[in-house]
């Protein structure tokens, strides 16, 4: 099975030393956040979790500690965009970030990275002229550590239009210039460009629209067959095939407060969600309540154990 970190926080830049003590343990507790009274627990053991998929806008807290996660394979998923302090305001330079993937390249194949620039969203400072050069900028500085690029256009969710009202989507006419021109300048630095629940309309610029983190994804991507049983590949999403359940991560957590987040309402609850955390509780966010019942997780693994033997 996979285990996720990062669709509804960001676990490697604000809760490293909670996460090493997961590690070290070797097993974490979850609150659903559609049901809170109910909690699992999840193994996290090599024998039942065949990767772990880390979703960052900053890697570099945890980069001292990959000799510790170097039993599991990994996927990261790791968001560089070019906005500023104004829209995303505790995410770290651009540099910074590239910085930390090239070092990150250093321990896992670059097949494994995957850059995500996303959301695109037009504005009065961000027009398309300004994503083509920043895109290619950033291209530049990531050839060698990544083989893929996710690009992904805004969706403008209440909690997003609610945060940042002045957002405006991308018409279909500038996605096309825009996934034509990304797919041209990812050729010349070794990146396919990908995307997930986009316009499949996309396919004809040449952008992967299969998705993000699919079986056939993953499997590439770390050189392994999975076969995941058929209660695991139930969407997360209406159309969306990707892998994304069993995420250990909750909402409102996660500090970098960019203003189109969708996992997070506002700064006061970000605040709030942070305070109850303790690095040293098996659950990310809060305690385990008395007499609450924890639901131990249905865990194995999707690698095919002829293909494991050899």
């Amino acid at each position: 099975m996979i285990i996720n970190t990062g669709q509804r926080t960001d676990i490697p830049a604000f809760y490293t030393p909670w996460f090493l003590h997961r590690i070290a343990e070797g097993h974490v507790i979850v609150r659903s956040p559609y049901d809170p009274a109910r909690l699992t627990r999840y193994r996290l053991s090599p024998d039942v979790v065949d990767a772990i998929g880390f979703c960052t806008k900053n890697p570099a807290p945890l980069l001292p500690h990959m000799e510790t996660l170097s039993k599991f394979r990994q996927l990261w998923h790791v968001t560089i965009t070019p906005y500023g302090k104004d829209i995303e305001p505790y995410v770290p330079p651009v540099a910074d970030v590239i910085a930390s993937v090239k070092g990150l390249a250093h321990f896992v194949p670059p097949r494994a990275i995957f850059w995500r620039y996303d959301p695109i969203f037009i504005s009065k400072t961000c027009s398309v002229s300004f994503h083509l050069k920043a895109f290619e900028a950033m291209a530049h500085a990531l050839a060698g550590s990544t083989r893929h690029c996710i690009i992904s256009f805004i969706d403008l969710y209440k909690k997003t239009k609610q945060n940042f009202p002045e957002a405006r989507e991308v018409i279909a006419e500038s996605q096309i210039r825009l996934a034509s021109a990304f797919v041209k300048i990812g050729k010349a630095y070794g990146m396919e460009i990908l995307s997930c629940l986009e316009n499949k309309s996309l396919s004809a610029c040449g952008v992967n629209t299969g998705g993000c983190l699919t079986r056939e994804q993953v499997e590439q991507a770390l050189s392994i067959t999975l076969r995941p049983p058929s209660y695991e590949m139930k969407p997360v999403r209406a159309g969306c095939d990707c892998l994304l359940g069993h995420d250990i991560g909750a909402y409102n957590s996660c500090a970098h407060l960019c203003r189109y987040c969708y996992a997070n309402s506002n700064a006061a609850a970000v605040r709030g969600t942070m305070a109850n955390h303790n690095p040293r509780s098996p659950i990310l966010i809060g305690r385990i309540l008395p007499g609450e019942i924890i639901h131990e997780a249905r865990q194995e693994s999707w690698i095919p154990r002829e293909t494991s033997l050899f």
